[in-house]
């Protein structure tokens, strides 16, 4: 099992930490929602739960429950710009369908 981050996103998200002045990392997961059933959440990590799992790439801590990662593996979260847009865009294999507006996935 691993999660990986690009370059690009992992400069951004030690930014965001560095900023925020705190923080063991930022925690990927998914939760029920949308039209297709799933949505990524990330949020900053300030304490670690015991039933977390702990991957570390290029400098930054990805920390995942359990239920998220079987929906995660394999993952690689990388930071894009388009036009006026910016955003972590996560690419997981996992995935077989996303809703029209790209809000949520089906697995």
């Amino acid at each position: 099992m691993a999660i990986t981050m690009t370059e690009t996103a992992a400069q951004r998200a030690r930014s965001f930490l560095e900023q925020r002045g705190k923080g063991v990392g930022i925690r990927l997961g998914v939760k029920t929602t949308g039209c297709s059933g799933l949505a990524y959440v990330m949020e900053f990590v300030d304490e670690v739960d015991d039933t977390d799992t702990i991957f570390e790439d290029k400098g930054v801590k990805i920390i995942i429950d359990g239920k998220s990662l079987i929906h995660l593996d394999g993952t690689e979260l990388d930071f894009v710009k388009e036009g006026l847009n910016e955003g972590f865009e996560f690419n997981n294999p996992n995935a077989k369908g996303e809703c029209g507006c790209g809000e949520s996935f089906n697995v």
